[in-house]
């Protein structure tokens, strides 16, 4: 997330909006045991923590845009784990962020390679459904990460960040920046990105708290992940609000691509950018004065905790019900409500520690 993402951003920022990036797995069962409640009720069985992980697995990542500076950090962080755990990578997917149809096909396609497990970064929460529904009646296991799917269709989410968190540290980012005062415009991705959509509702929330009276959201505008579109919101967004003291991309492509256009425009150092960003690709803008402070997690750590993710489902050590826990990595995490695993807080990036990373 690309936002996503990052709906490539969340908080956990899912997704991120910059030129280059979008800032966003599997389980199996039996056709028997997939139901189209919740996600809890996908798992088959019941877990057992202490199974030994299975080797010679192959887990297929499918992010929303392939060739994507932030997917294919995330990618590479799963090839590292599976590599690490005796099992193979694989990675397909489009080349557009919008491409809903064509991840429909990738996801046919990895369910008849007959994978052990894929992981999913889902371009739209319900068009997947259907295909991915399919692929655990075949025994695939499916894990979503970055951007999630309606939760009865995979057996667990790994979230950038926990939710609430990532749009509400927007916010304050920002209102900090802004003197908690003035117009605030947001630059998301794609009008459907389950990541972005659920970042905004909270950040639209903690706009609620007196302490935001004199701020004013004004617009949302969609920059669909891609770079040139995004550049092309930023300036139009600026046009229609002359006023405007800031803006929040939860999006890495939208976040690089709205810095881009305001450090070379008269707003630059005046109109206040943050969300969800690479170090990599802001590390420039911050230390132009362009931004002064975005945040993100670590995508090559939330493609580490897919596909570990992956590999647990398919040995037994978890089914995806809420409270069962499992260590990857060194870390224990435990499963909540839905089968959602969150990745951890974000990380704040400014001038003082952004060098100490690459990524």
């Amino acid at each position: 997330m690309r936002t996503t993402s990052l709906r490539r951003a969340g908080v956990a920022l899912a997704a991120v909006t910059s030129l280059a990036l979008a800032a966003t797995a599997c389980g199996g069962t039996t056709k028997n045991d997939v139901k189209d409640s919740g996600g809890s009720n996908t798992a088959a069985g019941t877990a057992n923590p202490d199974a030994a992980l299975k080797k010679g697995l192959t887990v297929g990542f499918l992010p929303k845009q392939v060739n994507n500076p932030y997917f294919t950090s995330a990618d590479k962080g799963g090839e590292k784990a599976l590599t690490e755990l005796g099992s193979k990578y694989k990675e397909v997917g489009p080349s557009s962020a919008t491409d809903t149809a064509g991840q429909v096909s990738y996801v046919n396609t990895l369910t008849q390679q007959q994978v052990n497990a894929m992981a999913v970064s889902a371009q739209d929460p319900g068009a997947l459904c259907t295909a991915l529904k399919q692929a655990m009646k075949n025994g695939i296991k499916v894990v979503t990460y970055d951007s999630d799917t309606d939760a009865g269709c995979r057996n667990a989410f790994v979230s950038q960040a926990g939710a609430e968190d990532l749009g509400r540290t927007e916010v304050q980012l920002l209102a900090e920046q802004i003197g908690y005062k003035g117009e605030i415009a947001v630059l998301s991705a794609a009008q459907t990105a389950t990541n972005q959509n659920t970042w905004i509702g909270y950040m639209q929330d903690e706009l609620k708290d007196p302490k935001y009276k004199n701020v004013k959201l004004v617009k949302i505008a969609y920059g669909n992940d891609d770079a040139q579109q995004s550049f092309q919101q930023t300036q139009g967004l600026l046009q229609e609000h002359p006023n405007l003291k800031g803006i929040i991309s939860p999006t890495t492509v939208g976040i690089k691509a709205a810095a881009q256009y305001l450090s070379g425009s008269k707003y630059k150092g005046e109109v206040k950018l943050t969300g969800l960003g690479t170090p990599n690709d802001m590390r420039k803008y911050v230390k132009n004065g362009t931004v002064d402070a975005f945040e993100l997690w670590d995508p090559a750590k939330l493609g580490d905790l897919a596909a570990r993710t992956a590999v647990a489902l398919v040995s037994g050590q978890i089914t995806g019900k809420e409270g069962e826990t499992f260590k990857a990595g060194g870390t224990t995490y435990t499963i909540g409500k839905d089968g959602v695993i969150n990745l951890g807080k974000p990380t704040v990036f400014d001038a003082k520690n952004i060098d100490q990373f690459d990524f």
